[in-house]
């Protein structure tokens, strides 16, 4: 006979990384962390829901960091009209999205949209500013993570208008 208190007991006995972490696992901007580097950074993260159509920013609003889809999907679009929306990407669980907004003080490009209920990841600017004088050298691996993405990013964008001036041409 089985008892309820004997399975409670030992429920998640041996998991060592809460879900935060093993999402923060799957995003390059924090590639190579340490264990340790994933738990001090854990405690920076802020827990966000949304609802489907909720907007979790706003083309033109301040960008005050990025974010992490830990479950469900968004939508990055220009317009906000249905007729006029233009969809330029569709994230879903793992994938990151903001991250520009941590470098520098300009309103943000696009929209986000929840196109599910989400819950995401919040890492914003005020979080690395504190994290760069606790910690220097995470915050410099943070910094630099990024700028490598970013400018996988920006190779991305140039190879597509390469491709499509090339077709135009045609």
């Amino acid at each position: 006979m089985k008892s309820a208190k004997w399975e409670n007991i030992f429920k998640g006995w041996n998991q060592s990384e809460s879900k935060t972490v093993v999402t923060l696992k799957q995003v390059p901007v924090f590639k190579n962390f340490t264990n340790k580097e994933f738990l001090e950074l854990e405690k920076l993260i802020h827990h966000r829901q949304y609802k489907i159509n909720d907007f979790i920013f706003k083309n033109r609003a301040p960008g005050e960091g990025m974010y992490i889809i830990m479950q469900g999907s968004v939508k990055i679009t220009i317009g906000t009209r249905n007729d006029n929306e233009n969809i330029l990407a569709e994230l879903e669980e793992g994938d990151f999205f903001g991250e520009l907004a941590l470098f520098d003080d300009e309103p943000r490009s696009a929209n986000a949209i929840a196109t599910t209920d989400s819950q995401l990841l919040g890492f914003f600017t005020q979080d690395l500013m504190s994290l760069q004088e606790r910690n220097p050298i995470l915050g410099q691996k943070i910094l630099f993570n990024l700028g490598g993405v970013l400018g996988e990013r920006l190779r991305g964008t140039n190879s597509l208008l390469i491709n499509s001036q090339s077709s135009y041409k045609e």
